[in-house]
């Protein structure tokens, strides 16, 4: 019998001095018998750097023709193409030609060897390529619960998670 997903849920509130966003939202996200925890959790702040109301979570690791999270139009046309961690370069690639924006959160030891390795990103002019540092992915596992209350807080570029298991200093760095 094959292993099923198992839900977490998180309320999100997003409070952004910078760029004068202030919202709430109700995630619900499956967590892949094969996906970790620290994987889970990035996937919450690949949302929160782009937090929009028509942002939503897709299948991924099930669907692998689906990133981690998109956000479609209306009319059901793709405005952005979300992946987590690092993915294969021609399906960034692909994705850059359906899609007007695109984003690769990456984290984890690897990051700095596979983007020296993916030349082809580097020519794609509407793609962005987002990496947490080693020491924010080891700080957001501990805010990780079935049921979460997430408060982000940014201010002068710094953001900081709070949950009821404490707190997270999430540091981006901007490859691309």
């Amino acid at each position: 019998m094959a292993l099923k997903a198992t839900i977490y849920k998180a309320e999100l509130n997003i409070a952004n001095m910078d760029t004068h966003q202030y919202a709430d939202y109700q995630l619900t996200m499956a967590l892949h018998p094969s996906e970790t925890i620290e994987r889970l959790m990035v996937r919450i702040l690949a949302f929160a750097r782009f937090a929009d109301e028509s942002l939503e979570f897709t299948k991924d690791l099930f669907e692998t023709d689906e990133p981690a999270l998109w956000q479609k139009d209306l009319t059901g046309q793709l405005e952005q193409w979300i992946e987590v961690g690092c993915p294969d370069e021609d399906k960034v690639k692909k994705a850059s030609a359906r899609c007007p924006k695109v984003a690769v959160i990456s984290y984890g030891g690897a990051v700095a060897e596979w983007y020296k390795r993916s030349s082809k990103l580097k020519n794609l002019k509407n793609v962005e390529v987002w990496r947490l540092s080693e020491q924010t992915t080891l700080e957001i596992q501990n805010l990780c619960a079935r049921t979460m209350q997430l408060q982000l807080n940014v201010m002068d570029g710094e953001w900081t998670l709070l949950g009821d298991n404490g707190q997270a200093v999430i540091e981006w760095e901007q490859l691309q």
